[in-house]
């Protein structure tokens, strides 16, 4: 079974999202909206995958119980068979999977506690999400 498949997002603690937002769009052409922006890739097979970026404010506590200033999101295949699989291998699962309109996630911790955000999505679904935001 594939466990990643790859990075869903890079999210990160900043003094002002919004300021930081109109830097990289000014500086580095990011075309942002309110969560950041999105990094629109091919997969070999062809189908659309997006990876998000998105800053958020240093008071957050999306990130808790990890300590640190970023989160990064992995994307998966199957989401409640890996969950299985990481309870029997005694990884921490910090809540039960939601699921979206965009897809399932779920929270667990590394070996050094960092928070990570594991991600199946609905690329298609995303993909709608995405393009109307930006509409």
């Amino acid at each position: 079974m594939k466990r990643v498949t790859g990075i869903g997002g890079v999210f990160f603690k900043c003094k002002d999202p919004q300021q930081l937002k109109n830097w990289y769009e000014e500086h580095l052409g990011f075309n942002t909206d309110e969560y950041g922006t999105n990094f629109e890739w091919r997969q070999m097979d062809e189908q659309k995958g997006f990876t998000q970026w998105s800053p958020f404010p240093d008071s957050t506590q999306y990130f808790a119980p990890s300590n640190k200033e970023f989160m990064i999101n992995y994307r998966v295949d199957n989401l409640r068979e890996l969950v299985e699989i990481l309870r029997l291998e005694g990884v921490t699962i910090l809540d039960e999977i939601e699921e979206l309109e965009f897809g399932k996630f779920v929270h667990i911790l590394d070996l050094e506690g960092n928070k990570i955000e594991l991600w199946e999505p609905y690329d298609t679904e995303y993909d709608k999400i995405v393009n109307s935001r930006t509409s």
